[in-house]
């Protein structure tokens, strides 16, 4: 029986065609012409309808509001495979659907030159590798890419959880996210870009280039797909020999990072908020004091009157000039933050000067769109128009003669209080230029929102001094973001997991073309403590970003606050980070000019090695490996080092210590180390220069070092020295000298400190004069060997005789723990179920006493009734340990019932009552909910967006005579059968509150009840001999007055 879905909708570019494909555009492969008819299809069948075919509110409307590129033209589904065409350079290639949807596509964003993307290469006749099919229908194109077995992928941009990314999925729609889990589908940033390593170590990148909300899923092994509103180009770049090799054609489309300037790489300390300019003073002075390098002090938005932008409160903060004055004579440079929400109020000049030019964005009535956020009621520049963008960087322009030295971009997603979606209505209107889209909805420009205002900030600090580089930091951004701004990975926690997963994020986002990036060092919100900060900032202290910042409400989370063990970790840790500044500026100089990244996973050394492409807790800073401890029981000197194939030295500034990282060198790498600074103000080109020489088999080595002013452009006028240094050793000599450089700028005076190292630490030291060649005398292999041991003695002396920093957890647990390890029965009426708190809360038996039948397919471990808090799969709540609040055992025909609960993070509990009343004992009841406990006031009250999931799997005990049976609320009747794939009912599709799982052969079914207006979605998954009958809640954010609750029962009933 066939069945046609009813749905009525506006489609835009999806379009179907029956011309011929030019050959510039469909370059036929050699295997396989596909003829320029599209395949349609007349009939979908209802029990094998898609998810994106169901639900009649999911339809995107994206035709264009601005012209007539985005015509509708057919309501039935087109598929096939992409036609393609070369551009950039060599092995990148553009696809789409057809020609009319090229030419239906949004002007892109992301590539510097957008002409680029829409440019054909002349005389190329090249055929990609991979070519996507595509499935277009009902506004949605659905982009899919398969490649070989053992493929691996990466990317995806600012992202949380594993760094390997095959089974994950994500959204891209920018979210003010506080509190974030691993299983967080959406955070501030949206890069639709996958990077992808093939089994041989080959890679490429696939960009998805739209800026709408884009599905990334990479739940299937080794393929990639898109999801997003038609019609939108995929870029491929390559494959190329190597992952790098990605990333440099990549930049060459999207652009480069800024060039930061030399003190931005130094050490930043923030807070929300340094109150007061006193206390801003004292916080300098102690740095000062301690000696502990710090270059920037940071001014959270407690510095303005009122959280009025470009404002002063004029009892805390009352000469502003003079406090930057005072910072810059003792080293520092201050950074203030902007927001994009501007207090609607009369009188401001900020709001009235944005009222006269008629550049906020609009309601869709045509007003000025009005949300409340830390003002309270607020107006929001349109950054689409070049009149808005002008309009702030001229702000911008006058607010930096104010001593400011760099600007803070926040809550750009753009974050808006008291709304669930936590952003502004997607029906608001964007009145943007022409070459960035035209006239759209929020929903087209959302993601690239936060992206434009750190790019009028970036060119109003220009304006402001043409002589200094800006230095803007984003909390939001996009593909491209890289060109204007520097960003750190958003509100996270003082948690290990935290810890752990800020390696990922900030390679993920390197590999995404964004290098300049880091998170809060010892987490946003929460309370540290001493191990977890000290251990923190040993890793976190050489990132490319390097910044403490923590919440209101909380204690101090300066480097001094945990201890004097934690303390000298910090100043250690920091001093690492000065001693290789020279190291990390020149990996800058080759970003922002050649698009090498700075931060890479530890494969990148080796992208052949299956085993490294899943290894989290190190990374690599060019040839410098980072080997850290990021775990609370993870001690890093008694576990065995997984290296990458080829000689790796070990390396210290005798400061080797347990809560350290390890430093390792690449052998055939020479790398440049700084005398020790408090701040960058301190360099002089005549310091002395030292080289670490690690040789490779061949004894030979080679580096490069970048210096120019620090600051400023007059390195792109050929005012800097880049110096190629080679180590080659020939019998017992080793000569080290300069094999080339470049530059106009007079090589210093100076001299050349070389050390070789030869492992464990221990070194051959010689003296010589910078530019002049150096030969160093190597010792007998004996005396290598007596070198070599003698230095892993001291090694292990401070190892052993360091101060570690002790171990102060919070380990006391919720009311009732006790009972966390004893499998719970609940037995009452017609049912008997047994409960596993320790793993997941998770039911793993559901047996039906009359009928002697048990519905549940478990393991202690796995399937069974679980429940969890976001769309991601398994994401928090599904395999953590719940405590058990209370239990309550019949007695005298009372209630039965289990409670439990669980922190899922960022605040948030999951909340979960199980009970058979003596009232009603043919059923069991299951209460849940995701309520907010501790949500931080950085997000409005609101927490991240959560879903809750319950996600039972039941047995099919006879598999060929089961089915799911349903009336749906708009009154059609459904039966679902196994060989169905996965199906989601939403909207009036949904069961009316009742569904069932009937098993014919048996006469039985059981019989799932929820209310309607607590269930968002209904999943069907089939499995072998198994089922998931999934309910979902709304996705959205709680807060203290708006948890998520779901409520429901079963029962067992007798059928016909």
């Amino acid at each position: 029986m066939q069945q046609s879905v009813g749905i009525t909708a506006t489609y835009c570019s999806c379009i179907s065609t029956t011309s011929i494909w030019s050959p510039s555009l469909r370059k036929l492969t050699p295997r396989r012409r596909f003829n320029s008819t599209i395949v349609l299809l007349h009939s979908i069948r209802n029990s094998k309808a898609k998810k994106w075919l169901i639900d009649k509110k999911s339809v995107v409307v994206a035709s264009k509001m601005g012209g007539d590129e985005g015509k509708s033209s057919d309501s039935e589904e087109r598929f096939g495979e992409m036609i393609f065409e070369s551009i950039l350079e060599e092995r990148v290639f553009r696809f789409d659907c057809s020609a009319d949807d090229r030419n239906a596509a949004f002007p892109s964003i992301s590539f510097q030159n957008p002409k680029v993307r829409d440019t054909p290469l002349a005389n190329v006749d090249e055929v990609p590798t991979y070519i996507p099919t595509f499935e277009c229908s009902l506004g949605q194109q659905i982009v899919n890419i398969e490649f070989r077995p053992n493929t691996s992928f990466y990317g995806t941009g600012e992202v949380s959880g594993q760094l390997e990314r095959t089974g994950k999925r994500i959204f891209t729609w920018n979210t003010d996210a506080w509190g974030y889990g691993s299983g967080t589908t959406s955070l501030y940033q949206s890069h639709p870009w996958v990077l992808v390593v093939l089994p041989n170590g080959e890679a490429l990148g696939v960009l998805a280039d739209t800026t709408r909300r884009c599905e990334i899923d990479l739940r299937k092994e080794s393929n990639i797909k898109f999801v997003s509103s038609s019609a939108y180009p995929v870029i491929t770049f390559g494959p190329f020999a190597s992952p790098t090799d990605v990333l440099v054609s990549f930049s060459r489309a999207v652009g480069t990072v800024f060039m930061p300037p030399m003190w931005s790489l130094g050490y930043h300390q923030c807070r929300w908020s340094y109150d007061s300019d006193s206390r801003v003073r004292e916080i300098a002075r102690t740095f000062r004091e301690k000696g502990i390098p710090c270059d920037v002090i940071w001014m959270d938005i407690d510095y303005m009157d009122g959280f009025r932008c470009f404002t002063f409160d004029q009892e805390r903060f009352p000469d502003p000039k003079s406090l930057v004055d005072d910072l810059h004579k003792n080293g520092f440079k201050a950074i203030w933050m902007l927001d994009p929400g501007i207090k609607h109020e009369e009188g401001y000049f900020v709001y009235d000067s944005g009222s006269e030019k008629d550049i906020w964005v609009q309601n869709a009535d045509g007003k000025p769109f009005v949300g409340d956020v830390w003002p309270g009621p607020c107006v929001f520049p349109d950054f689409t128009q070049s009149s808005a963008r002008s309009w702030w960087s001229n702000l911008v322009k006058d607010f930096i003669s104010n001593g400011v030295d760099g600007i803070w971009n926040d809550m750009n997603e753009p974050a808006v209080f008291k709304t669930l979606t936590k952003t502004m209505p997607e029906s608001n209107i964007h009145r943007g230029d022409s070459e960035l889209g035209g006239i759209q909805n929020h929903s087209h420009y959302h993601n690239v929102y936060g992206m434009l205002m750190a790019r009028s900030t970036y060119e109003g600090m220009k304006q402001a001094n043409g002589q200094k580089r800006p230095f803007v930091l984003t909390r939001a951004g996009f593909v491209g973001s890289q060109r204007y701004a520097a960003t750190w990975t958003g509100d996270n926690l003082s948690t290990w997991e935290h810890l752990h997963m800020s390696i990922s994020m900030v390679v993920q986002l390197g590999l995404s073309g964004q290098p300049l990036c880091g998170p809060d060092i010892g987490g946003f919100a929460g309370n540290a403590t001493p191990k977890l900060f000290g251990r923190w900032m040993g890793v976190g202290s050489l990132f490319p970003f390097c910044r403490g910042h923590s919440e209101t409400n909380t204690i101090d989370h300066e480097p001094w606050s945990f201890g004097e063990e934690c303390e000298e970790v910090c100043r250690l840790a920091l001093r690492r980070r000065y001693r290789l500044l020279h190291h990390v500026y020149t990996l800058f100089y080759m970003a922002h000019t050649r698009g090498i990244p700075v931060a890479t996973p530890t494969f990148f050394a080796d992208p052949k090695d299956l085993e490294l492409r899943t290894h989290e807790n190190s990374f690599l800073l060019g040839p410098v490996l980072v080997y850290a401890s990021t775990g609370r029981n993870h001690e890093l000197y008694k576990v065995q080092h997984k290296l990458p194939k080829g000689i790796w030295l070990g390396f210290d500034f005798e400061d080797t210590h347990p809560d350290l990282p390890a430093l390792y060198l690449q052998g055939g790498s020479i790398i440049p180390i700084s005398p020790l600074y408090q701040s960058v103000d301190e360099i002089k080109h005549t310091d002395d220069l030292s080289l670490l020489v690690a040789l490779n088999e061949l004894g030979k080595a080679e580096g490069v070092l970048f210096e120019d002013d620090g600051d400023g452009y007059e390195y792109t006028r050929g005012r800097y020295l880049l110096t190629t240094y080679i180590a080659e050793r020939e019998s017992s000599m080793i000569t080290v000298k300069v094999l080339r450089s470049e530059g106009s700028k007079k090589r210093p005076n100076r001299k050349l400190h070389v050390q070789i190292l030869l492992g464990k630490c221990a070194t051959i030291d010689a003296w010589g004069v910078d530019g002049e060649i150096l030969q160093i005398a190597m010792p007998s292999d004996s005396e290598v060997l007596d070198l070599v041991t003698a230095g892993e003695k001291q090694l292990r002396i401070r190892i052993e005789s360091a101060k570690s920093i002790p171990d102060m957890e919070n380990i006391s647990g919720h009311k009732g723990t006790e009972l966390s390890r004893t499998p719970i029965e609940l037995k009452s009426g017609e049912w008997a179920l047994k409960i596993v708190p320790w793993i997941g809360g998770r039911i793993i038996s559901m047996q039906h006493i009359p009928s002697g039948t048990q519905w549940l397919h478990s393991r202690v471990d796995v399937d069974g009734y679980e429940e969890y808090s976001g769309m991601e799969y398994r994401s928090a709540g599904c395999s953590e340990e719940y405590s058990v609040v209370e239990r309550d055992l019949q007695q005298a025909g009372e209630t039965e019932s289990v409670q439990l609960e669980c922190d899922i993070g960022g605040g948030l509990v999951l909340e979960r009552q199980l009970y058979i009343s003596k009232n009603e004992t043919k059923v069991f009841r299951i209460d849940s909910g995701i309520v907010a406990r501790e949500v931080g006031a950085g997000s409005g009250g609101f927490s991240r967006l959560v879903c809750l999931r319950v996600n039972p799997k039941f047995n099919l005990m006879h598999p060929t005579q089961s089915y799911i049976s349903f009336t749906a609320i708009d009154g059609s009747k459904h039966e679902i059968w196994p060989e169905s794939s996965e199906q989601v009912f939403e909207g009036d599709l949904r069961p009316c509150g009742e569904w069932m799982l009937i098993d014919k052969s048996l006469g039985l079914a059981l019989v799932n009840r929820f209310s309607i207006t607590q269930v968002h979605k209904c999943v069907i998954g089939w499995g072998t001999g198994s089922v998931n009958m999934e309910l979902r809640s709304e996705n959205r954010p709680v807060s203290r007055d708006s948890p998520l609750k779901l409520s429901h029962l079963y029962e067992v009933i007798r059928i016909k």
